[in-house]
């Protein structure tokens, strides 16, 4: 009897691959709910140690558009074996590190170095399963089923992000101590590399799909904009003699959209890299690391859900237009800022870290679409893949950046991330204007 099928694949199979994506997230988000107070506890500075995620998500930027290639030819299959297997060898070399740095077997500096190294294979290769489990869901689902496949495995991403930073606190070991989620998270990629090979045969792909690059994966990052297959009826390849279009990151149609994206990206990503180092200040915890992963943890989770509920409800709820969304989620984005800076007690952070990432959660997919709509089809892919690099970028200096000012002055940080925002809401009113949806479907 054949196994029942969701949008033409297995359902088992699908949730094989939805497990694949969650996982690439919830890894990371639990990691950056727990490593403020491991570094701490180590004795490592608090800017080295947002410089490593700033050296992972470098390595993501770059990676992942060559991975969403790859996939294409060596095989989606293969693709996301790579990814899970980066993933699953960085947390646990990342995890031995960090407990040796915690035991005292070697020196803070060298931890920190290790600790990077180890931090490059989840930035080199796991950028490479999230394209390669798009278009494996793109390749095999018929066209009237395909967005809502594709919509459901994506959406995988961003519930990652609320189920890392839930789940880290309670995966604190006796023996292993604040590195557990580390040891916890690679078991789980073994796991997974278990199940993709049993569970997902690498079979022929019934229809032509692209892997589409995925923004490096962040507590209140949302979900990945899913893949787009290619259409028949959208041009003829075969027959097609011209050059493709390009089109340019300051091209006139997307020029604004970028530049929302990456001022308010940077001002969600500063937030995000400050967060852990100043729970730990503001509710004296510096002198008592190991209690400081519950209520970071928390105040993350917050923050995921509230980005859930933007994106999730209020937009298909509200009908937002691109523009809107920008607007309205920067205003929020700033003031929610504001009221973590001057937050005192663990409700005030979370109220606060909750507006702000409600702010982003509307200000990301409006930027996101805004761009989208501003184009034809057949420009989609190269603006996708804009977008996505624009996503990723914010995390390479920002935190570390945000880290800086806040060690310097503790409220600068969250003065500059509202003022970023405030200013991109007054500029985004102004100045952004939005697509022909009926030219974008073209």
């Amino acid at each position: 009897m054949a196994s029942p099928t969701v949008s033409g694949i297995p359902n088992v199979r699908l949730a094989v691959l939805f497990m694949v994506m969650l996982v690439a997230a919830a890894g990371n988000t639990a990691m950056q709910s727990i490593l403020p107070a491991l570094g701490t506890k180590i004795g490592i500075g608090d800017v080295w140690v947002s410089l490593a995620f700033s050296w992972s998500a470098l390595l993501w930027v770059l990676t992942a558009p060559r991975w969403a290639r790859q996939s294409d030819k060596r095989g989606r299959k293969a693709l996301m074996a790579l990814g899970i297997g980066g993933f699953l060898t960085s947390m646990l070399m990342c995890g031995l590190v960090l407990w040796a740095g915690l035991e005292g077997l070697i020196g803070a500096t060298l931890t920190f170095v290790l600790f990077a190294l180890f931090r490059s294979l989840y930035g080199g290769f796991g950028s490479a399963a999230p394209p390669a489990v798009q278009a494996y869901v793109a390749s095999r689902t018929e066209a009237a089923e395909r967005t809502k496949a594709l919509s459901l495995v994506a959406s995988s991403f961003g519930l990652g992000t609320v189920i890392g930073p839930t789940v880290a606190p309670w995966l604190i070991l006796p023996v292993v101590g604040l590195a557990g989620p580390l040891f916890a998270f690679a078991a789980i990629g073994v796991l997974m590399l278990i199940a993709l090979k049993l569970m997902l045969p690498d079979d022929t792909p019934r229809f032509a799909a692209k892997g589409d690059v995925s923004a490096y994966p962040a507590a209140g990052g949302g979900a990945p904009r899913p893949a787009i297959a290619e259409d028949e009826e959208d041009f003829d390849a075969e027959n097609w003699t011209g050059e493709p279009e390009q089109i340019g990151w300051f091209d006139a149609r997307v020029r604004g959209w970028n530049i929302a994206g990456l001022v308010g990206g940077h001002a969600q990503a500063m937030i995000l890299g400050v967060i852990g180092f100043m729970i730990m200040d503001r509710l004296n915890l510096r002198g008592t690391p190991d209690l400081a992963a519950e209520p970071t943890g928390h105040v993350l989770w917050v923050g995921a859900i509230a980005t859930l509920l933007a994106q999730w409800g209020l937009i298909p709820l509200l009908s937002l237009s691109p523009r809107v969304a920008v607007v309205v989620g920067s205003v929020l984005g700033g003031v929610g800022s504001l009221m973590v800076g001057y937050a005192e007690t663990l409700p005030a952070i979370s109220t606060g870290f909750g507006l702000a990432m409600l702010g982003f959660g509307l200000f990301r997919p409006g930027f996101t679409a805004g761009a989208s709509l501003a184009v034809p089809r057949r420009l989609q892919g190269q603006v996708a893949g804009q977008t996505a690099s624009i996503n990723g970028a914010a995390y390479i200096l920002a935190p570390a950046v945000g880290v800086a000012l806040y060690n310097w002055h503790a409220d600068l940080s969250f003065d500059l991330i509202a003022l970023l925002c405030f200013s991109l809401a007054i500029w985004g009113w102004r100045g952004l204007r939005e697509g022909n949806a009926t030219q974008a479907a073209r």
